[in-house]
């Protein structure tokens, strides 16, 4: 795919855009690249300027090749060490979760894409931040913010405003039991580092967010996958669990799942809390589509009112991502230690912003605008499914919050890395499983896949995967 107007050849365009998937790790260390008679076919190029492109790559160290195998994504190597060499395959190796990130941050001006995970720039744009920002910017109010850290717990009128807004939720927490975090995905890891050591057992939902299963083995966690269905997780599973292995911590996205969208029902909630009491555990509930969901919606921590749960949220999903606010809720006997672990990482919050989100949520901006993304989610997401449905895939979950889980009867490794030609990001099912399998499910994002033209790339590429078997 030549790219108009830059003065590069084709060859060097080319080698430039794997070089990038390389280095994003859209293409995966022993991921083997297409052969050149397919990587010509598939960029509409010649085979020498294949050619010529992957003697880029060899020179630049990116790749290597193989007698009589092709070219493979070099496996890093410290100095002095030997790494092991992978089975050879023609399968791309699969995107990771970081990746999805990166690109999420190097797309930007590329328009919307399927597999993100957050809502368009222009769906999030609203007047009332500025004004927000506005009041709580005055001179005075600079110079104490930028004079003498902010409190450690965070700002005293966020956390009043968010004792409140839980209230609404039918969650009873004290300011007091309320910790601001620099977005929901610190305050995971907050509550991971205070209650857990390495080689803690942990249940984590399945299909769940890569993300957090990456985050967890990063801190040298014992994951245990729990199967997740449409009334919540499998409650057999994790009784075997305890039995076995005795978990410490059960992380839950009980509300608007995701990749799934389910939401836990009353009878699997009463069960799971009954098994954390049996079996001496906590449980981490995050909601960070709270926003996207109904109040009334069955939450574990307004069951368990907060004893052997701890609640988290943040606004990066559905107001403003660059201010990075979260929160977590927590029983009081556990707030101080986990104020104690925020204090080691970040000291404390950056009062301005959140005094400004306080403020959002007073005067009811933020529900009101709430309310206007979830009445366009609504309209987008009857448009994706029936644009999905037309192209031949199938929801393996009823379609409701923000994620759809779809079949599209093809290896969705395989056809992420062919739509990244086409230039869509994808967000393949073995992004969501804790053993990385492969799978021909993928999420989608209904604020992203209202559009006929990416289906209509999807379906053809989908088609083409299919007719190689």
């Amino acid at each position: 795919m030549p790219i108009p107007g830059t003065s590069q050849t084709l060859a060097e365009q080319l080698a430039g855009r794997y070089a990038q998937r390389i280095r994003d790790r859209l293409l995966a260390p022993g991921s083997r690249l297409p052969s050149v008679r397919l990587c010509a076919t598939q960029q509409g190029v010649s085979p020498s300027t294949v050619v010529a492109a992957y003697d880029r790559l060899l020179a630049q160290g990116l790749v290597e090749a193989r007698r009589n195998r092709g070219f493979y994504v070099r496996e890093p190597v410290a100095p002095r060490r030997r790494s092991s060499v992978p089975v050879a395959s023609d399968t791309p190796a699969p995107v990771d979760a970081t990746a999805l990130i990166r690109a999420m941050f190097h797309n930007r001006a590329e328009g919307p894409q399927p597999g993100t995970g957050v809502f368009p720039p222009d769906w999030l744009e609203t007047p009332f931040l500025a004004t927000a920002v506005r009041r709580v910017t005055s001179p005075a109010a600079l110079r104490k913010a930028s004079l003498q850290y902010g409190e450690p717990a965070g700002d005293a009128s966020l956390r009043r405003a968010l004792a409140d807004k839980l209230a609404g939720l039918n969650i009873q927490a004290a300011p007091a039991q309320i910790i601001t975090t620099v977005g929901a995905s610190q305050a995971l890891d907050i509550v991971s580092r205070t209650l857990l050591r390495p080689g803690d057992p942990v249940m984590v939902e399945e299909p769940g967010w890569a993300v957090e299963f990456a985050r967890l083995a990063a801190l040298g966690m014992r994951i245990l996958p729990v199967p997740r269905g449409p009334e919540g997780p499998d409650l057999a599973v994790m009784a075997r669990y305890c039995e076995a292995h005795r978990p410490r911590l059960f992380v839950s996205v009980s509300v608007l799942h995701n990749p799934t969208g389910y939401s836990l029902t009353p009878g699997s909630a009463h069960r799971v809390l009954q098994l954390a009491a049996a079996h001496d555990f906590h449980i981490v509930e995050d909601d960070s589509y709270s926003h996207l969901a109904p109040d009334q919606a069955v939450r574990l921590c307004a069951l368990d009112e907060l004893q052997r749960t701890i609640y988290v949220s943040g606004f990066a999903k559905i107001l403003a991502p660059g201010w990075r606010i979260g929160y977590l809720a927590a029983p009081e006997a556990l707030a101080m230690r986990l104020l104690d672990t925020k204090l080691i990482s970040t000291l404390s919050s950056p009062p301005l912003l959140e005094q400004a989100l306080a403020w959002c949520i007073d005067q009811g901006q933020l529900r009101r605008h709430a309310e206007r993304v979830r009445v366009r989610l609504d309209a987008a997401r009857a448009r994706s499914v029936k644009l999905a449905e037309a192209h031949g895939c199938r929801f393996v979950a009823p379609p409701a919050g923000l994620f759809g889980w779809v079949d599209t009867g093809v290896d969705t490794e395989v056809l992420a890395q062919r739509l990244l030609d086409a230039g869509y990001l994808l967000a393949p099912g073995a992004l969501f499983h804790a053993s990385r399998q492969r799978s021909t499910l993928m999420r989608i994002n209904y604020a992203t896949t209202q559009e006929a033209a990416f289906w209509k790339v999807f379906a053809r590429a989908r088609d083409a995967l299919a007719a190689r078997g």
